[in-house]
């Protein structure tokens, strides 16, 4: 196969692009599809069953590090495979519409995890981690759609304008839930002040609950524009054929890879990062859970914050990497995030630095004590810092891949996003039921982030 250099793949795509109605429509995937990442993995569902389902949180972390891994796993495996058949078939929506299903389906499900539950435990990891598998599949194929969007020049911008947009809808649907449905147990109000809506029953979590069937409902709603507005590739050819022929060009492609220096290093160094990523955003409210004794309000209002960050360094993100160039954006939010999970490690509820404090009080004001407000603060440049690393991400692999095998490259960067996505939860949940301490499980990100700057390095642009 003969090898293109980056700029001239750029230089080939299409030079008519659809009307802003189109692109507009394709960035509401992103939002359509944040509130699983917000109110599943990271702020509500994940920290509940930590807390009221599993019989305690370093067990609960560790069940939910082995569900994740398990999903990481399938995704691994499948997303390469995917992606060449998709590019061989042509069209886009069909997969992004499969796997939505199952995501709707799979996080509606998770409405039976009545506290205290432990007999509920397996089946509810296994509709979380169909859940994902959905949720990344999905994602997947509707990255590759990018480059027929807009002109090369403006991709960046694109994605991270998805991004921020992505993180909006992850605030605006943790306000519903925090506001109108997710009430503390002892005073059966929300974080408004309101009586949950629906009659929602604070004592059964039936608000944390809620967030499953929500985050199906909001799919659907928000992705409809793009499958309405959107225009998908061409069909090329019927999916059988497509089969033979994506899995034979996929083998090439794994072939050639390494004459391709800078692309596998890419590749390489975004396993390892990822990894650390997701791991960290999946974990931080359990962790807070376990270190603060936060419930539901103070770590979803704590999601809050950080949504707000996150959506600011998407967007200065996606202004960078168009001037900077996407390999700058995402070595400097390398940086920052390696310096708040250090700094994070060195934060207990009594401690800040090795400074010790006073640690928080029973019914005194959120995030009131200085070890609260510390996290909160380090957490914010965690939000800063993650979106524009992941938006960086996408289009530093559009400027590397074939144009013409773009759904393909991103099933092999999903793959290198999840072919090791397992080790992370895996370590963590091995670390942590080793040792019954979330800190010691937490302190293996560190690694992952000095080891993916390390291998980014070798990456060139040009």
């Amino acid at each position: 196969m003969t090898t293109i250099a980056p700029g001239a793949r750029m230089a080939s795509a299409p030079r008519t692009y659809p009307p802003r109605a189109a692109v507009v429509s394709w960035i509401f995937f992103d939002w359509a599809a944040q509130p699983y990442f917000t109110l599943i993995t990271t702020f509500v569902f994940a920290p509940y069953f930590a807390t009221s389902i599993a019989p305690d949180p370093a067990t609960g972390q560790s069940l939910w590090g082995f569900a994740m891994a398990a999903a990481g796993m399938a995704i691994a495996l499948l997303s390469p495979v995917l992606g060449a058949i998709a590019d061989a078939s042509g069209r886009r929506k069909p997969w992004i519409a499969a796997f939505g299903a199952l995501l709707v389906v799979a996080s509606s499900t998770l409405w039976i995890g009545k506290p205290g539950n432990h007999a509920i435990i397996p089946p509810l990891l296994l509709a979380v981690a169909l859940a994902s598998v959905g949720a990344e599949f999905a994602t997947v194929f509707n990255n590759a759609m990018m480059p027929t969007l807009v002109p090369p020049e403006r991709i960046g911008r694109l994605s991270g304008t998805g991004w921020a947009t992505g993180y909006i809808g992850g605030i605006v649907s943790l306000i519903i839930v925090l506001g109108f449905f997710a009430a503390n147990p002892e005073t059966g109000r929300t974080l408004l002040g309101f009586t949950p809506l629906f009659g929602l029953d604070p004592a059964a979590h039936e608000g944390d609950r809620a967030a499953g069937p929500l985050t199906g409902l909001w799919f659907i709603i928000f992705v409809t524009p793009m499958f309405l507005f959107t225009p998908d590739y061409p069909a090329k050819r019927p999916v059988r054929e497509a089969l033979h022929e994506g899995l034979a060009d996929l083998k090439r492609s794994l072939k050639d890879l390494p004459q391709q220096k800078s692309l596998a290093a890419f590749l390489l160094a975004n396993m390892i990062y990822t990894d650390g990523l997701v791991s960290l955003f999946a974990f931080g409210g359990i962790y807070a859970a376990g270190t603060f004794g936060w419930h539901t309000i103070q770590i979803g209002t704590f999601g809050i914050i950080l949504a707000i960050a996150g959506t600011f360094g998407a967007w200065l993100g996606g202004k960078l990497d168009d001037f900077l160039g996407p390999k700058r954006v995402i070595a400097g939010s390398m940086l920052i995030l390696l310096l708040a999970v250090a700094a994070i490690l060195l934060v207990d509820k009594d401690s800040v630095l090795f400074v010790k404090v006073a640690p928080p009080q029973p019914g005194a004001a959120m995030f009131s004590s200085a070890a609260e407000r510390a996290y909160v603060i380090l957490g914010c440049l965690i939000g800063a810092a993650g979106g524009p690393l992941q938006a960086a991400s996408r289009t530093l692999l559009i400027r590397l891949a074939p144009k013409d095998r773009i759904a393909q490259y991103f099933g092999l960067f999903a793959l290198t996003g999840k072919v090791t996505s397992f080790i992370g939860p895996l370590l963590i949940g091995v670390i942590t039921a080793a040792t019954a301490s979330q800190k010691a499980g937490m302190a293996v990100l560190v690694v992952f982030f000095v080891t993916g700057f390390a291998l980014l390095m070798r990456v060139r642009e040009e």
